[in-house]
């Protein structure tokens, strides 16, 4: 390490006692307090959201982190095309790194990377959903963002000021027809669970008995409680 000559020539002051002891500040991880100095040090389950420079594309990244080593990584994206392949190499990468080596890894994404960074910071000071959790969360407790179907809880709504609004896809699932009222609001939805068909199909069900067993509503959906009109959100 080289110094300069001002700084050489500088008259030595010593830290008080004080401030010589004074540690960094402790974090909590996994229902502990620690004073991270090293990558080992860092534990705890998180979540964060990262962008692409044009903001046509989002992605949702969760980490499990042990020790310093990420045991385990949910990628989720949405808005373009090639970040599910993206996605495909980060899930394959990230696992084994520590937080450091992930945040300079090519996770080819822009939205990824960005991701990384936000859950970077947010371990970095303690932030973490297990921050107060007594030895943190399993790994394995990513999947239940997903619930039983395992898939990413995705909302897709479009609306036109000249025709209204259309739900497309909601928690529940792909959106089949909407109720309307007598005021041509809408008061309902009917939904398919594509993971649970899916599931069906898998056991040997019919796809049409599949379809029709994976079938729900939500809100009022019948005659009886208001429905008047069913449109396809698609077509009509």
């Amino acid at each position: 390490m080289t110094i300069s000559q001002e700084v050489e020539q500088m008259y030595c002051v010593a830290k008080g006692a004080g401030v010589a002891r004074h540690e960094n500040s402790a974090i909590p991880e996994e229902g502990k307090w620690i004073h991270a100095k090293e990558i080992k040090d860092i534990s705890g389950f998180t979540h964060g959201v990262g962008w692409c420079a044009p903001q046509q594309g989002a992605c949702k990244l969760t980490l499990n982190i042990k020790n310093g080593i990420i045991q385990e990584a949910l990628v989720e994206t949405i808005g373009c095309s090639g970040m599910t392949h993206s996605a495909a190499m980060a899930a394959e990468i990230l696992p084994g790194k520590t937080p450091l080596e992930a945040l300079n890894t090519d996770l080819v994404c822009d939205a990824i990377n960005t991701a990384m960074r936000e859950l970077f910071l947010q371990i970095a000071y303690g932030r973490s959903q297990s921050a107060f959790s007594d030895d943190g969360l399993t790994v394995g407790a990513g999947l239940e963002d997903l619930g039983k179907g395992l898939r990413s809880q995705v909302g897709t709504m479009y609306s036109t000021l000249q025709k209204g609004v259309r739900y497309l896809e909601m928690a529940e699932g792909y959106v089949t027809r909407l109720a309307l009222d007598e005021n041509n609001e809408v008061i309902g939805y009917e939904f398919v669970s594509l993971g649970k068909m899916t599931d069906f199909i898998k056991k040997g069900l019919e796809p049409n008995e599949a379809y029709k067993k994976a079938m729900g509503h939500y809100g009022r959906f019948t005659a009886e409680q208001g429905a008047v009109k069913f449109i396809d959100p698609r077509k009509e």
